[in-house]
């Protein structure tokens, strides 16, 4: 299992409410998994626990077999992470930034320049892999982002809102990207409000609401009904929430 979330718990103030209250997911080799919930429903919140970014005051989350709380370094080097907001050295190129990632995940040169080439075949970002950051389009950076969280190869990929402000053709490249990389043994985890695309790429969906896992959707079996994710998760959430 490369990732696995028990009863995790987490506030932000002392007297305040619980943003998350006990979630439990995981994520196997070759799955792609989606995190799904209105605004405020506590999936950046996950995910940022998850990543090592925000504390959490109960629970274990272990990534490729290293908690997170008593091996953080060991459990970081193992997944490539891109938020919804990118934070990118804007002053670099493209190419100076993946090889600044590169180089403290201790990448060899000959790995990162097989890698580079590859990504370059799948992004098509040619000559502009060279030129500064701040000249790029969102949908360059978020390429960049990409080949960046990935250089070092892990084997979790965790993305925040990964297809907001891409146009489609690009959209459609980093989603090719996800199946591909799924099938190479590795697992990806994102939220999304987009649920056309969590029922087109996932295997599964776990729906948060209100800090709560609400259902642990299987999306194969799902869609074999004929339904339609987003209708169901309206209904869902609007259901628990009059309760």
């Amino acid at each position: 299992m490369i990732l696995e979330v028990k009863s995790l718990y987490k506030k932000y103030t002392k007297k305040g409410n619980y943003a998350i209250n006990d979630i439990n997911l995981n994520l196997n080799e070759g799955e792609i998994v989606g995190l799904v919930g209105h605004n405020g429903a506590g999936k950046s919140t996950t995910i940022k626990c998850i990543c090592g970014m925000h504390p959490y005051d109960k629970g274990e989350i272990t990534i490729c077999g290293n908690d997170l709380q008593k091996k953080p370094i060991e459990a970081k080097k193992c997944f490539g992470y891109v938020p919804d907001e990118f934070s990118l050295y804007e002053k670099m190129t493209g190419i100076e930034f993946i090889n600044f990632m590169a180089d403290i995940y201790n990448v060899s040169q000959s790995d990162r320049e097989k890698r580079v080439e590859e990504f370059q075949k799948l992004f098509q970002l040619g000559p502009s892999i060279n030129k500064t950051i701040r000249t790029y389009s969102h949908g360059m950076k978020q390429k960049i982002s990409i080949m960046a969280a990935l250089i070092h190869n892990p084997k979790l990929f965790i993305l925040d809102e990964p297809m907001v402000g891409l146009d489609p053709y690009t959209a459609n490249q980093v989603k090719e990207f996800f199946k591909i990389h799924a099938k190479m043994g590795n697992g990806i985890i994102f939220s999304s409000h987009n649920l056309t695309d969590v029922q087109k790429l996932c295997q599964r969906c776990y729906v948060i609401d209100q800090g709560r896992l609400l259902e642990e959707v299987n999306i194969l079996e799902f869609n074999n009904t004929g339904k339609d994710l987003e209708e169901y998760f309206l209904s869902k959430t609007e259901r628990e929430a009059l309760v």
